[in-house]
């Protein structure tokens, strides 16, 4: 999906209101039937709120004045942890505890990073943010960078992100303009500058210690923690990093308070607004905001229409390809991490993936493994050779050519590869194709004895 005036036709679903935008074609506004006061998406689909004006007519860098006439350092990051904000990267980390973790008395500078390397498949909402509402983001940057005591923070934005990363470039350079960056920003003794760096277009960055290794110009290699990033990161000094949906939230806390942001989502532990891109087999694809928490059924079937075709549903990926598939009768959950959680999977970047009945599993799965073994950093075997492996073996089973000591043999394979690498590409490779294999066996088993696929060969063209 894409958000430029040169792609295909997107849908951004928010409220009482959606945004369909077509090529060259404006917008068309229609009504939706879900009353849900926009948060983070507030200003998407007005095309002057890139500019820093209507931010500021709409509210606008409120959040940051407030901050830095109201508080201190250490009673944002309590009140942050107070909201009960998590990050929204795919972890789910709480972003006031990650805060309070950096040291203060190194003599070193400490550095914020913005992780906006939206990499995983079927995840495409921190672009929305960046392309249609950058000052957004740049607000929640100061809110952070204050926060831990940054004055040098970093944008590392995915480098496909062409338009994004010149709206960023150009926000930036609006607030410097309104003296909203640099020294003593809004009349405080507070100094901040932003950089926007674009990457190289590699999945292993958005991993943070990638990130900071393709940042500091070397290749993106993850490093062995410990030590973590807020003790060591950047050039060896403090670091914070978070991604684009999670600071997007830190000027609405600080406006509309803890309290407001606590009543949102499904509390104690998931609470505030949340996005979630729906992809796949659904007859309206679309980027949404609801609360954390809200009914993966109702996503599917409420807000995306069911089913493309009227076809039955056979599975849902809830948090982008690395997460493991809930069948089609396990999708009666909340959408927050611990609910996921609980049913053997995770809400990771909330990227949704709708399969209906036309799908191979074992060609997904194969895919799957594909996309790991390409994006691989190599540094690790179990990593470097089991995603290769895995791959050759589904293609062996796709192809027909499988046994079914195969089968076995990619269970097994999956165990070894999880929990024992620098960074948790190997887990992300292992975990959605065990899960694959072990809710859909009788489908492995069927190319295997019949030397073709069980839903038709149609689906492969």
């Amino acid at each position: 999906m894409r958000l430029d005036d040169t792609g295909p036709a997107v849908r951004i679903v928010s409220s009482a209101a959606a945004f369909r935008w077509r090529p060259r074609a404006g917008r068309i506004v229609y009504n939706s039937p879900f009353m849900y006061e926009r948060v983070l998406f507030q200003r998407v689909g007005d095309p002057l709120a890139i500019q820093i004006d209507r931010y500021l007519e709409t509210g606008g860098y409120a959040g940051i004045r407030k901050v830095l006439d109201e508080y201190t350092p250490d009673e944002v990051i309590e009140l942050t942890k107070q909201s009960g904000l998590r990050g929204r990267g795919g972890a789910g980390f709480p972003t006031g505890m990650k805060w309070s973790f950096v040291p203060q008395d190194t003599g070193k500078p400490v550095y914020l990073c913005c992780n906006a390397d939206e990499s995983e498949p079927g995840t495409c909402k921190d672009r929305v943010i960046i392309e249609q509402d950058p000052h957004q983001l740049i607000e929640g940057i100061m809110i952070a960078a204050y926060a831990v005591r940054c004055n040098l923070a970093f944008i590392y934005i995915r480098g496909e992100f062409a338009l994004g990363f010149r709206r960023l470039e150009a926000a930036v350079a609006e607030a410097h303009s309104k003296g909203f960056l640099g020294h003593g920003i809004f009349g405080s003794k507070f100094d901040l500058e932003i950089v926007v760096h674009s990457g190289a277009g590699a999945y292993i960055c958005g991993e943070e210690t990638g990130l900071l290794e393709s940042l500091e110009g070397k290749r993106g290699h993850p490093r062995q923690k410990p030590p973590f990033p807020a003790v060591e990161g950047l050039y060896g000094c403090p670091t914070v990093v978070n991604n684009v949906e999670t600071l997007s939230n830190l000027p609405h806390i600080f406006t509309r308070g803890v309290e407001w942001f606590q009543g949102i989502g499904n509390p104690p532990k998931n609470t505030g607004p949340k996005l979630y891109c729906i992809s796949g087999h659904v007859s309206r694809p679309a980027v949404v905001e609801r609360e954390m928490g809200v009914g993966l059924r109702e996503l599917v079937y409420d807000v995306c229409g069911g089913i493309r075709n009227g076809n039955q549903l056979k599975g849902v990926i809830p948090g982008g390809s690395s997460v493991p598939i809930l069948t089609a009768d396990e999708i009666d959950v909340s959408m927050d991490f611990d609910s996921l959680a609980a049913k053997g999977t995770m809400l990771g970047s909330a990227g949704v993936i709708v399969l209906d009945e036309t799908t191979c599993i074992v060609r997904l799965a194969m895919r799957t493994a594909r996309f790991y073994a390409e994006e691989s950093c190599g540094q690790c075997t179990q990593c470097r050779e089991g995603t290769w492996w895995m791959e050759q073996v589904l293609h062996r089973i796709e192809h027909g050519q499988g046994t079914m000591a195969d089968l076995d043999m990619i269970a097994d394979m999956c165990g070894h590869m999880k929990g024992v690498t620098i960074c948790v590409l190997s887990d992300a490779c292992a975990m959605p194709i065990e899960a694959m294999l072990r809710k859909f066996r009788q489908e492995f088993e069927y190319h295997v004895t019949e030397k073709r696929c069980l839903v038709g060969d149609h689906v492969h063209a």
